[in-house]
């Protein structure tokens, strides 16, 4: 036979027993010299035993199991009781929201077209039973103006308890601030005492006119109060409050309470920075006895102011015409007024209107009427005139 064959054969058979081997490896059975396979079998019950947990292991995974399950399960009841809660509280808002949405549509369908209308004011005074007072107000007013007009003045002599006529009512402006110029006027030219009521027989009534403090009853008002005690020379206007912006209104109250305490042919208006001839200006009104509608003072006009925060500003310059020019008025340091005038302010005093000074307030009172302009130089206080009555301290 040739070599090469018996290799070949001999490669064949080793090849048969490899196979062979191999097989019974596989199955567990033998070994490679005939014998069981235990090691092999011993490695694969380890292999088992890596991924089957002990039996220690188990008893402790089946006790923290049955520990942990009654607190998930408390849990989960928890948290199912909230989630019911929660349901029924957004379920219950819905409904409620709903029925309210139902009443507010009905309500609305109800007002619909029978909206309330505003209440004037004649529907308020009809609901408290007063539509006609209105008008019985304005009707009395017009009955007390026509008796003022006539003379009828109920409160005309309270002032000096009886109803001699006088010549004249000299007014005195003052204020809280000027008691040592009334101490002067008291010792010059202003009688005091007997001489004041001697003064009064001859027909003449001279009074310091105040107002009242903004701060009622204050020592501003006691202080007035103790001095008039004493002196009893003061006309106290109760209705009017003592102040430089209000001194125009001071004019309306000074003339109306004068002509309703002292019946007299004139009225005086005398600033308290004036020295006065009291005999010059007796003679002055005497020479005027008798004539009605007589507006008497040192005459003058002037430029209207319209520049905020100058001297003499007039807040209702327009009022005056492009020009910007006042009317003639008689100055404020003296202006004198007859009986029929001053009766005329007494009666319209609520409607008539005031400027920014009392001497143009007064003068723009004159205009509508019939007024006699009497301009008497021996009046104007700042003149040079030797015969002048007045004079500015």
């Amino acid at each position: 036979m040739h070599p090469n064959h018996k290799i070949q054969k001999k490669k064949k058979s080793k090849t048969k027993n490899l196979l062979r081997s191999d097989s019974i490896k596989s199955n567990g059975e033998y070994s490679n010299n005939g014998q069981p396979f235990r090691e092999t079998l011993g490695s694969i019950m380890r292999n088992d035993r890596r991924w089957k947990p002990s039996s220690s292991s188990a008893a402790a995974a089946i006790a923290a199991a049955s520990s942990r399950s009654p607190q998930s399960s408390r849990t989960s009841i928890v948290m199912a009781f909230l989630s019911c809660l929660a349901g029924l509280y957004v379920a219950g808002r819905l409904w409620q929201d709903a029925e309210n949405r139902t009443v507010l549509s009905n309500l609305l369908q109800k007002s619909f077209g029978q909206m309330p209308r505003i209440l004037t004011l004649e529907d308020k005074l009809a609901t408290l039973g007063c539509d006609g007072m209105e008008k019985k107000i304005v009707e009395t007013e017009m009955e007390l103006a026509l008796a003022k007009s006539q003379g009828y003045l109920g409160d005309r002599m309270k002032g000096n308890g009886s109803s001699k006529r006088f010549l004249a009512v000299i007014g005195v402006y003052t204020g809280f601030g000027s008691r040592l110029n009334r101490n002067v006027f008291r010792g010059s030219w202003m009688p005091r005492g007997e001489a004041l009521k001697k003064l009064e027989e001859r027909g003449v009534v001279i009074r310091f006119v105040i107002g009242r403090s903004p701060n009622r009853g204050d020592s501003l008002d006691r202080n007035i109060d103790e001095e008039n005690r004493r002196t009893k020379d003061f006309l106290i206007l109760e209705n009017h409050e003592e102040a430089a912006e209000e001194l125009p209104k001071k004019a309306k109250y000074f003339f109306s309470t004068t002509i309703e305490n002292w019946d007299a042919e004139f009225y005086v208006k005398v600033d308290d920075n004036i020295n006065l001839d009291l005999n010059g200006l007796i003679g002055i009104l005497e020479s005027h006895h008798g004539q009605h509608g007589a507006y008497l003072g040192c005459m003058k006009s002037g430029n209207v102011i319209n520049e905020v925060g100058r001297q003499w500003y007039e807040p209702q310059w327009w009022k005056f015409g492009d020009e910007k020019t006042y009317f003639r008025h008689a100055s404020g340091s003296l202006m004198i007024l007859s009986k029929d005038l001053v009766r005329y302010i007494n009666i319209n005093s609520a409607s008539l209107q005031t400027y920014a000074h009392d001497d143009v307030s007064v003068g723009s009172w004159m205009i509508g009427l019939e007024t006699t302009y009497i301009d008497d130089t021996r009046l104007c206080c700042g003149s040079s005139r030797q015969d002048k009555v007045c004079s500015v301290t």
